[in-house]
């Protein structure tokens, strides 16, 4: 079934400077019933993604000048509208770094339409639903001085906020609900991420280390995440 009119008021920004690809990858998203703004510069991207609002941004990591690696850099420090980057086949390099810097997925180039599509549709599920089918209640997910507001996205350590990338909140929300139990890679990927784990994909890995990091520093240690070494991870307080 074409998921078009669920996607009608979604605007999508793609920042790639080949001019062809991107009009081709704009008609098929607006076939499919996105909005799609295209720019072809780094500096006209984070420009455009500072000033308009979109849902999701398409950001090549190649581009001439102001690199997408420092596009994304500069566009976390403003702002935490998903990112989907494209990347080179094979740049595990890139990937790790876009991940690191708070990307929210990746998808090789040269891509096929139909997996960006995809892609972008895992994406602006979780925004609405973190937890990848199941009801969003409990509204509110406590553990000790954590609060999580679910409906609302929103993270608090003793009532400060926590900044966190969308795949980081939906991570988080997960580890929270498990209490005790493990949560393991392939459950946080299809949850948390929205689409099946593969081999040798660290993005898990990566978001639940920046996740680590944000959590610790915010909590000034005391709160955290357990690496159970072969199934995966649990949320901890100390």
């Amino acid at each position: 079934m074409n998921e078009a009119t669920n996607e009608a008021a979604k605007r999508i920004l793609l920042i790639d400077d080949d001019v062809d690809l991107a009009a081709l990858l704009g008609e098929y998203l607006e076939s499919e019933g996105f909005r799609v703004d295209s720019v072809h510069t780094g500096a006209e991207g984070i420009a455009r993604a500072l000033e308009d609002v979109h849902d999701v941004v398409v950001l090549d990591i190649m581009l001439p000048g102001i690199s997408g690696i420092e596009v994304l850099r500069q566009l976390r420090e403003e702002s935490d509208v998903p990112v989907l980057m494209l990347t080179a086949r094979g740049d595990e390099i890139d990937r790790v770094i876009g991940l690191e810097l708070g990307a929210d997925d990746y998808v090789s180039k040269p891509c096929y339409p139909r997996e960006l599509v995809a892609r972008l549709r895992a994406i602006l599920r979780r925004q609405v639903q973190p937890s990848g089918g199941a009801p969003p209640s409990p509204r509110v997910v406590s553990v000790g001085a954590l609060e999580i507001q679910v409906p609302e996205r929103r993270a608090l350590w003793g009532g400060r906020p926590i900044e966190l990338t969308p795949s980081e909140f939906n991570i988080l929300v997960l580890l929270a609900r498990a209490g005790e139990a493990v949560s393991t890679k392939d459950e946080l990927s299809l949850r948390g991420l929205g689409r099946a784990r593969q081999s040798y994909d660290r993005s898990v890995d990566v978001h639940v280390s920046n996740l680590r990091l944000k959590l610790e520093a915010s909590t000034a240690g005391v709160a955290g995440i357990e690496t159970v070494r072969g199934v995966g991870y649990r949320l901890s307080l100390a």
